[in-house]
């Protein structure tokens, strides 16, 4: 397979609401993706509130053979009860996906508290039986923790084929997320690595202008998308990399480097390094918008969208300050304000990012809601 994969969670929209996905423009990505020799296509039963799923068969499935194109979907243990939840669980996925197996299956988001559910509810046996049964051809995970607990996992369950692990440029000495430290414990288990957020959301698209003009001074024809992508389609070990392509534009651009796929040289993976600590000294929240933290929020704050028009705010100063405003009193007239968190840390457990949230949100409410 060609190294860049379709990620089904920023999909086309025809408005704000995030479950009208416009399937007219998605088709015509599908196709152009496909056309490309690309077949990888990646979702799960929370991304766009479940329709993400149904949008691959419309637009995939129910028009393409299934011998033409793989997909990866996961078991997500924040939308179970109970043990007897996972087969009603998985079989309502083959329906919405419309398939009859599942290529890659993922037990999602794993880290210590979701691998204990996954644990108590067996659900390594679970899939394991799936497999054995013919509904699942890979099985594996993706991680949301530390390189320790990684190693600890995959001592455990060696019978897991792969690991989804987030990198970045960004991300890759990070004290948090560990990325490159996650990777090497993937290459010592001898499990091949996929990929999400290379690009972080789209944190490393619209990046300060010393580390643009730095990335136009090796390639001015490049894309900064291109070089978070190409970053981590350059580590070893990793054999695929999602992409979350919300327009045909991103998805050309992608084509236009990941057709003919080459590796970063290393001045070119040394500018990443450079880049990276600049972007971290213009980040204020680290959020990449991933939408996780909003579901079982009891007040319905519009966590993402507040933290986007703060990391503005921070980043630009007076330039975005009335702009950014405008931005958080509009979204906060159908959501719940910043200053409405009862600090029940419900969203904290489930950011794959670990960001303290509730704190964050205080910054926020001093920000936009002062008098």
């Amino acid at each position: 397979m060609k190294k860049l994969g379709f990620g089904l969670m920023r999909l086309p929209t025809l408005s704000d609401d995030v479950t009208n996905i416009d399937f007219e423009k998605l088709n015509k990505m599908v196709d152009v993706f496909m056309e490309k020799g690309f077949t990888y296509f990646d979702t799960a039963a929370p991304y766009h509130k479940g329709f993400s799923e149904i949008a691959f068969k419309n637009c995939v499935s129910s028009r393409y053979k299934r011998e033409e194109y793989t997909v990866a979907d996961k078991l997500s243990f924040f939308m179970i009860d109970k043990k007897e939840d996972m087969e009603g669980f998985f079989e309502k996925q083959l329906e919405k996906l419309g398939v009859d197996y599942i290529d890659y299956y993922l037990l999602h988001a794993m880290g210590r508290p979701s691998y204990k559910k996954a644990t108590d509810f067996d659900a390594f046996s679970f899939v394991q039986k799936k497999k054995a049964e013919g509904k699942i051809k890979s099985v594996g995970f993706s991680f949301h923790d530390k390189a320790e607990f990684l190693d600890e996992m995959l001592t455990a369950h060696p019978e897991m084929e792969f690991v989804q692990l987030q990198i970045n440029y960004l991300d890759w000495e990070d004290v948090n997320i560990e990325s490159k430290k996650c990777l090497e414990i993937c290459k010592k288990h001898n499990k091949p690595v996929i990929v999400m957020e290379p690009v972080k959301g789209g944190s490393l698209v619209n990046i300060p202008d010393e580390a643009d003009e730095l990335f136009k001074s090796l390639n001015k024809d490049a894309s900064n998308a291109s070089w978070a992508v190409r970053f981590a389609a350059s580590c070893e070990g990793v054999f695929m990399v999602l992409s979350g392509m919300s327009n045909i534009e991103q998805l050309n651009d992608n084509i236009s480097f990941m057709e003919d796929f080459k590796p970063l040289t290393k001045e070119e993976f040394d500018a990443t390094q450079k880049v990276s600590q600049i972007i971290k000294e213009s980040i204020t929240v680290p959020c990449t918008n991933c939408k996780y933290c909003v579901d079982d929020c009891p007040k319905n704050i519009a966590i993402p969208d507040y933290f986007s028009a703060y990391n503005n705010l921070k980043r630009f100063g007076s330039k975005q300050v009335v702009v950014a405003k405008t931005y958080y009193n509009n979204i906060s007239k159908e959501h719940g304000k910043a200053s409405d968190c009862i600090a029940c840390g419900k969203c904290e457990g489930h950011c794959p990012q670990h960001i303290e949230i509730r704190r964050h949100l205080q910054d926020v409410a001093a920000a936009f809601e002062k008098k």
